[in-house]
């Protein structure tokens, strides 16, 4: 059968509990700020105005996304592959929607609002030491912020490092793009990938 009510869904699933909803708070607070100053990758979701969604990891030393204010929060635009999928969907629409993860640390935080792409130098500069510093940053105005519940990843054992596979395991991104794209001659060897990466971290 497929679900497509919202009382269909209530009906499947019930209503969440007072705690549940009383936990989603309008600004940061001293323990989402903490977070965040732990956290050394997020990941970034945003949309189209068609509807087009997209995720993006997002990573750096733990600190390396910013808070202005209790309603703010500054994310520097690192070197990437020029696609500015996010970008792009920040410009049509200004949402977004983010979850933050610590090594170790079973529970996420989520951080859900408005956003707007600054090049203010101001805001620049306290990327300024940066062996690639950016050129423009994300300014999330927060709307939504709470603790997402550790049970995902205690079902998936992600911190575990007994769940690891051993790299060999899985194909390169050189030999997958090479299958995908079905370009010619020798695939590049993760050796030569992370070399040629280390550049632009």
């Amino acid at each position: 059968m497929r679900i497509e009510t919202i009382d269909q869904l209530r009906t499947l699933y019930g209503f969440p509990s007072e705690k549940a909803i009383k936990k989603s708070l309008p600004e940061l607070d001293e323990h989402s700020i903490h977070f965040i100053a732990k956290s050394p990758f997020f990941v970034l979701a945003t949309g189209n105005e068609d509807g087009t969604m997209d995720v993006s990891p997002r990573g750096g030393t733990p600190g390396f996304v910013q808070v202005l204010s209790s309603k703010q929060i500054l994310i520097p635009d690192i070197k990437g592959n020029k696609r500015i999928d996010s970008l792009v969907n920040i410009i049509a629409t200004g949402r977004v929607g983010t979850l933050f993860l610590i090594p170790g640390v079973d529970e996420t935080l989520r951080i859900n609002g408005r956003a707007y792409i600054s090049t203010n130098q101001e805001l620049l500069e306290r990327y300024a030491e940066r062996k690639n510093p950016p050129i423009s940053s994300i300014v999330i105005e927060v709307e939504e912020v709470f603790i997402h519940c550790a049970k995902s990843f205690m079902r998936s054992k992600l911190w575990d490092q007994t769940t690891q596979i051993d790299r060999t395991d899985f194909p390169t991104i050189g030999q997958i793009l090479k299958d995908q794209l079905n370009t010619e001659g020798e695939p590049e060897s993760q050796e030569a990938m992370l070399k040629r990466y280390q550049g632009d971290l």
